[in-house]
């Protein structure tokens, strides 16, 4: 059964830093890439970092200069750094991968192409 577990998140002050994590289980998803997506609610979902099967990052606007994603491929789990948060970055964040499985390229990146999902950890950023 493919799962991917979030964690890391919690409630803190504007200014402060988080690492989230999400493991993956079933798949090795680091052939596909995984990504951060976050949603606030009544909102879509936004990307925010993914990471390619070849090691290439791309940001969302809101997670430039602040956030950093990284991976570690033999525990099947990928991180997201975040530093300078701010009041706007409180939001579920998810942790996403593939298109389909078995992988054969880098997803699309976007909620209606992305087959699997975690159930998101709370990030609360207070002033």
């Amino acid at each position: 059964q493919v799962r991917l577990v979030e964690s890391g998140g919690g409630s803190l002050q504007a200014g402060g830093s988080l690492i989230l994590s999400c493991t993956a289980s079933g798949y090795k998803f680091s052939r596909c890439g995984m990504g951060w997506f976050r949603r606030a609610p009544g909102k879509v979902r936004d990307l925010v970092a993914s990471i390619s099967p070849a090691g290439t990052t791309t940001y969302g606007d809101s997670a430039k200069g602040r956030f950093t994603i990284s991976e570690d491929n033999a525990q099947g789990s990928v991180y997201l750094q975040m530093n300078n948060l701010k009041t706007e970055d409180t939001d579920v964040f998810y942790c996403t991968t593939a298109n389909r499985i078995p992988c054969k390229s880098e997803p699309v990146w976007s909620p209606n192409f992305l087959k699997f999902w975690g159930r998101g950890t709370q990030v609360t950023v207070s002033s």
